[in-house]
């Protein structure tokens, strides 16, 4: 018998299914629910298994995973008779990989706390590559005895892992990247349509650009998408339009100002508006083509 703590998965989309597969070719057992049946079958076949609901993967688990979308999908399968909360054993510990809002974040520490179930937030980067790859940085809020007890776990399915505070402060920092990566990804296709624009040689360009300083790991992971017009999701404009939104509102709250991020956000969700919103965030080249008058 293993004893390696039993491990329920809620959320088998881009980022989930890879993650979970890496877990279970670490020796885990996984447990996992999803809305999507084609998920569940890619979870069995790699060894998992499958449940038929929240309350069924999560009643025998020792750490509860959870990867979905935002905020509301976050509190929708926490809550209520046949949410996580009502389910998981006591003393359970509950590691959200969601990106979401501090404060969701804070008030789901505090109410699985009241039911004597442990939680930390621990959103990633990385992209769906790094999700495949198990090198994701992963950002962690919450207690360090309850980092401590994750972070086996966590070492299964990333590179850089590090605790940056209390309850929210791993979505807090998430907000921040997320912050970077958009801003990052921007300005790239802002190079790419000018070089284009240019004729200069696209390819040689990147090459050169990504050796010196304005080198990155955004460059890195996107500039075949950008010399290949290859959108094919890894990460949703509709994701990032959402994160845009966590971290300009949180950094309302606490006054800090966002002049370029602001505008990167109009951007993202401008992009969205035109029905962009399902292609990978390197799309964002897509925007910058057609303010600078090509037809796409």
């Amino acid at each position: 018998m293993s004893t390696l703590p039993k491990i329920a998965w809620i959320g088998l989309g881009i980022m989930g299914s890879p993650m979970s597969e890496n877990l279970i070719k670490a020796g885990y057992d996984v447990t996992g629910f999803t809305l999507e049946q084609d998920k569940l079958d890619r979870l069995t076949a790699a060894g998992g298994t499958a449940a038929g609901s929240i309350a069924e993967a999560v009643k025998d688990a020792d750490v509860v995973i959870t990867m979905v979308p935002a905020s509301p999908q976050v509190e929708a399968i926490s809550y209520g008779p046949e949410g996580i909360l009502e389910n998981a054993k006591q003393g359970a510990l509950i590691i959200d990989m969601s990106s979401i809002t501090p404060q969701t974040s804070v008030d789901l520490a505090k109410n699985a706390a009241e039911k004597g179930i442990r939680v930390i937030d621990a959103p990633v980067s990385g992209g769906e590559a790094g999700a495949i790859e198990a090198v994701l940085s992963i950002m962690v809020g919450g207690e360090k005895a309850d980092f401590e007890t994750a972070k086996p776990i966590l070492e299964a399915l990333g590179k850089t892992i590090v605790l940056c505070g209390p309850h929210g402060s791993g979505q807090t920092v998430k907000a921040a990247n997320q912050l970077i990566v958009a801003v990052n990804i921007q300005a790239c296709a802002e190079a790419v349509v000018f070089l284009e624009k240019s004729g200069v040689d696209l390819t040689a360009a990147l090459d050169v650009l990504n050796g010196g300083l304005a080198g990155s790991t955004v460059l890195t992971r996107k500039k075949d998408n950008f010399l290949n017009r290859d959108f094919k999701p890894g990460f949703r404009i509709d994701l990032h339009h959402k994160d845009m939104g966590i971290v300009t509102d949180a950094a309302r709250n606490v006054g800090a100002a966002l002049p370029v991020g602001a505008v990167v956000a109009q951007l993202v969700a401008s992009l969205r508006a035109q029905g962009d919103g399902g292609l990978d965030h390197s799309a964002l080249l897509r925007a910058v083509e057609r303010l600078s008058g090509q037809q796409v």
